[in-house]
């Protein structure tokens, strides 16, 4: 009988290296439910609206979601430390899937916006645990790997998300957006169940207590302050009585979350995570990421439509194309960042960044659509060189047990950059135009004024006007990251050695 330990030896790798791909496929699927859900719905609102009404307050579709995945984000970070990455992801999943189903048998707006936010208490285990497996999974030199293949599933679901939601809405009805959800997940959760084992690891001897208080204070906390910058100067004015309440309220509820994480044994927000210069120094540039991401997002279709005329099918090309240098961007990243270093590699994209923004401005009125497509091909791949050495860096610096409290806390820092971003910038373009146009003129109500042909050429100049401002601002937020890199980050990150 011959001997077969030679195969056995052999088929363990390649076991192996089977049950990577089917977890790696598991977790760009989560991904995707993820970054899918954040566009599909916008070109469904005139149906959703139309068949359910609500016209009032439909902007609590995308806000509910948002403010459900950002605020959970630390919550999920520390359950994945505490109890592994499978079941936070698993009952997340779960979650999500449960949310997806009620929208899709919702019968008002009301019954709607509740199980989005419903969706987003599962999104926020989504987004956090798949990019902490992302680490988990591979070693320092493979990272650029994965993390490349979850950059491309995010920029096609930015750019097939807003057509596949049309095309649902037209041809089938708005409620398939949501269960399209169901079969894609379910593929996933099964993926994961099967195949991801994870490896068993020294326990302590006491029993893992969970902080509930300060996850409660973080969630309340974090809501009260999105809410109020979500929205402040749109349901109301900035210095009304519901606004500064809130604000005042967020405020007395930081102060709560401080005392209650540093009286918790184990906190949901410890204070190593922005005591390490790291660690503090990445939340801060990811955070001006999500800051200036605002610019081209929200304010770049309007101005190719209204300003440069397009379709709008045309005018989201425009936007499109920095989802495709992106990615590639960041995948080539770690041929620079292994030669000088994570820090300086992210410099040289932010700082890049900052420049393109600032040309933004100085494009001829009304110009051509490929000027404005060259600068955000160039943004794409100035932003790759950014954030995804430093996401790999700081998850580098730090083992199993705090990985996913710190990836946690990067996404947190970079989705309330965002809602900061979409708050300040909108008030920014509202003033400029309010001072070109006289009277308190908005972004919302000029646009109209043109789609509805009553607009005029300094319509449509103000425009113009209000985004060069908004992107003025953009290049100060990546500014902003150059020197907190500079002056915070270390020159070399503290990478540990792989267990």
């Amino acid at each position: 009988m011959g001997d077969t330990r030679p195969a056995i030896r052999e088929s363990a790798p390649h076991q192996e290296t089977r049950r990577r791909g089917a977890v790696v496929a598991a977790l760009m699927l989560a991904m995707a439910l993820a970054a899918l859900d954040s566009t599909i719905v916008s070109t469904a609102v005139p149906q959703i609206v139309g068949d359910l009404g609500g016209f009032s307050v439909f902007s609590w579709l995308f806000s509910g979601y948002l403010l459900a995945v950002t605020v959970t984000l630390p919550v999920y970070g520390k359950l994945s430390d505490t109890f592994g990455r499978k079941p936070v992801l698993v009952a997340g999943a779960a979650v999500f899937l449960l949310g997806s189903l009620l929208c899709a048998l919702a019968w008002n707006m009301g019954a709607l916006i509740a199980f989005r936010i419903l969706q987003g208490l599962g999104g926020g285990a989504l987004q956090g645990t798949v990019q902490t497996l992302a680490a988990d999974l591979y070693p320092l030199e493979q990272r650029p790997k994965i993390q490349s293949k979850l950059s491309t599933v995010w920029a096609v679901s930015a750019v097939a998300g807003p057509g596949v939601g049309g095309m649902l809405a037209a041809y089938a009805d708005w409620r398939w957006i949501f269960l399209v959800n169901l079969p894609i997940g379910a593929v996933a959760l099964w993926l994961i169940v099967r195949h991801l084992h994870e490896p068993s690891r020294e326990r302590p001897s006491t029993r893992a207590r969970v902080d509930w208080a300060g996850a409660l204070a973080v969630f309340a906390c974090g809501g009260v302050l999105l809410t109020a910058l979500v929205q402040g100067g749109v349901a109301w004015a900035w210095l009304s009585a519901p606004s500064l309440a809130l604000f005042a309220a967020g405020l007395a509820l930081v102060g709560v979350v401080v005392l209650v994480e540093r009286r918790a044994a184990e906190p949901i927000i410890p204070g190593w995570v922005w005591r390490r210069r790291t660690i503090a120094a990445v939340n801060l540039a990811l955070g001006a990421l999500g800051l200036l991401m605002v610019a081209p997002t929200v304010f770049l279709p309007t101005y190719a439509q209204s300003v440069l005329g397009l379709a709008p099918v045309a005018a989201g090309f425009v936007l499109s194309v920095w989802t495709l240098t992106w990615p590639v961007s960041a995948a080539l990243s770690q041929h620079v960042y292994r030669r000088i270093g994570f820090r300086n590699t992210a410099m040289i994209g932010i700082g890049a960044a900052a420049l393109i923004l600032s040309a933004f401005p100085f494009l001829p009125y009304p110009g051509s659509a490929w000027q404005p497509t060259l600068l955000m091909t160039l943004l794409g791949a100035a932003l790759g060189l950014f954030q995804l050495p430093l996401i790999v860096g700081v998850q580098s610096t730090v083992g199993w047990a705090e990985r996913g409290t710190t990836t946690a806390s990067v996404l947190f820092c970079r989705q309330t950059g965002q809602t900061i971003g979409a708050a300040v910038f909108g008030a920014v373009a509202n003033s400029v135009l309010a001072s070109r146009l006289g009277g308190a003129s908005d972004l919302d109500s000029v646009t109209r004024a043109l789609d509805a042909g009553t607009g005029s050429e300094p319509v449509r100049r103000a425009i113009a006007d209000a985004v060069h401002a908004v992107y003025l601002g953009a290049a100060g937020a990546a500014a902003l990251a150059f020197v907190v890199l500079l002056v915070l980050a270390p020159r070399r990150f503290p990478v540990l050695k792989e267990q």
